[in-house]
């Protein structure tokens, strides 16, 4: 596992966990700078912006993606309500289908929040490293 996707991973963790952004930041901040050295932030920094989206859709889903996945779970609701209702098997197919594309579209959100969130994390490591406290 390289250290893009190890830091990826610790700012999942990050996010679980019910706190402000510059907690979570400030957290992230001292792991990283305990297990990767400048050199590699910097890498790990321009791989990650170069993964982050730049079409709208993407952008809505990094910022909003129990929103854009509403949507596909009432298709899955819907399946399996009518599926049900009606003793119709080929509805439950809306119900799998609706409930993957909704699962994968916040899966997808949660990676890019992530992203994001070790963007954000680096850029403050940087910004200290220029302007130390006195």
């Amino acid at each position: 596992m390289g250290q893009c996707e190890r830091l990826v991973l610790m700012a999942e963790d990050e996010l679980t966990q019910y706190s402000t952004d510059a907690r979570k930041i400030e957290k992230l901040r001292q792991k990283i700078g305990l297990s990767v050295n400048a050199k590699d932030q910097q890498e790990v920094k321009e791989t990650l912006l170069a993964e982050m989206p730049t079409d709208p859709i993407r952008k809505l889903v990094e910022t909003q993606r129990q929103t854009a996945a509403l949507p596909f779970w009432g298709i899955a609701g819907l399946g399996l309500l009518f599926g049900i209702s009606s003793f119709q098997p080929l509805d439950f197919i809306a119900t799998i289908v609706g409930g993957a594309i909704a699962f994968n579209i916040q899966k997808l959100g949660w990676q890019l929040q992530a992203k994001r969130l070790i963007i954000r994390t680096l850029e403050d490591i940087e910004e200290r490293r220029k302007t130390p406290i006195a």
